[in-house]
């Protein structure tokens, strides 16, 4: 029924797809500018920065987990960064999120990670409660920081 697989050059219109449904759940529609030739660059080309996951049910592609490493400067060691996590809404409630995450902890563990981070909308209750549900903790302490677009061209010429 469910299978868990890396994804490969030829997923990357159904990846596209996932994300685009990702970003109408989080109220963004036209926010994905991401094209499938960016996927393939960047996911699939000699370095990759990426890697994706992909859950499908009985041959069909319902969800998938796109993540990358980091590194922590305190723990000395690499960790997991879960960009992107999604199931379709019809596929939900057979476990597909929970086997997405629980395989990517599995990875974290075998590659010697410290951490396993992701983040969440903060009006994204259904969801915290599924990671709290699964021994995630929220760092309130923590806030994200952005810079992109204009801002980010200003301070790369240094004029922050």
């Amino acid at each position: 029924m469910l299978q868990i697989r890396r994804a490969i050059a030829r997923d990357v219109p159904a990846i596209l797809g996932l994300v685009k449904d990702l970003a109408r759940y989080e109220r963004e529609p036209d926010a994905v500018v991401a094209t499938e030739a960016d996927y393939l660059r960047d996911g699939f080309g000699p370095a990759p920065r990426f890697a994706v996951e992909i859950a499908e049910w009985d041959g069909e592609v319902v969800g998938f987990a796109l993540w990358f490493h980091s590194w922590s400067t305190w723990r000395g060691r690499p960790g997991l960064h879960l960009e992107d996590l999604f199931v379709r809404p019809a596929a939900r409630g057979r476990g597909i999120g929970k086997a997405l995450l629980a395989y990517l902890a599995r990875r974290a563990l075998d590659e010697g990670c410290a951490r396993f981070e992701w983040q969440v909308l903060d009006w994204n209750e259904p969801a915290r409660r599924f990671y709290e549900g699964l021994g995630a903790s929220a760092l309130p302490e923590w806030v994200t920081m952005r810079v992109e677009g204009e801002a980010l061209e200003r301070l790369a010429r240094g004029a922050g």
